[in-house]
């Protein structure tokens, strides 16, 4: 009897160093719609994993010009699952690239997917966050947060794929 291999489980691991970034001229005009989210979520001081499962979607705000970005989802870690999500904004530049907020207004990075892969940096308190954006076609993107300092030592890998 002949049987199919087993699929791949799915996972928030990006297919390894060779991702091929595919550019994009401007950022918000890309990230319109919705996405799936996966998240792969590793304490690397504590030893912990855990995993996220969501939809982002990026609309423009009726007034003024910006991009929401609203997440939603469920976080999963030490064996329960709690629902988990956040709200960024996006406010467009004329060259392509964003300037991405906080819900509260407050800076977090520069975005700029003219290359298809950009590296962000946010101080928080004392920990820095380092996020590594790489585009891989019209409908997929990559995300990886390293997160270190006294307070976190974190890896956050996350696939976007888009929607309908």
């Amino acid at each position: 009897m002949r049987t199919e291999p087993a699929e791949p489980p799915e996972t928030a691991e990006p297919s390894g160093p060779g991702l091929r970034p595919y550019p994009v001229a401007d950022a918000a005009a890309y990230l319109v719609g919705r996405w799936s989210v996966l998240r792969s979520v590793h304490d690397l001081r504590g030893g912990g994993e855990g995993s996220f499962r969501g939809t982002a979607e990026f609309r423009y705000e009726p007034a003024g010009g910006a991009l929401l970005h609203v997440e939603d989802g469920e976080l999963t870690w030490g064996g329960a699952t709690h629902p988990a999500g956040r709200t960024l904004r996006l406010r467009p530049r004329p060259d392509g690239t964003a300037e991405v907020e906080f819900a509260d207004g407050r800076p977090f990075h520069v975005l700029d997917l003219r290359t298809g892969r950009w590296t962000a940096v946010h101080p928080c308190a004392a920990d820095r966050y380092e996020g590594v954006f790489t585009v891989v076609g019209a409908d997929a993107w990559h995300l990886e947060w390293r997160v270190g300092g006294p307070e976190k030592d974190q890896l956050l890998r996350s696939v976007h794929r888009r929607l309908g």
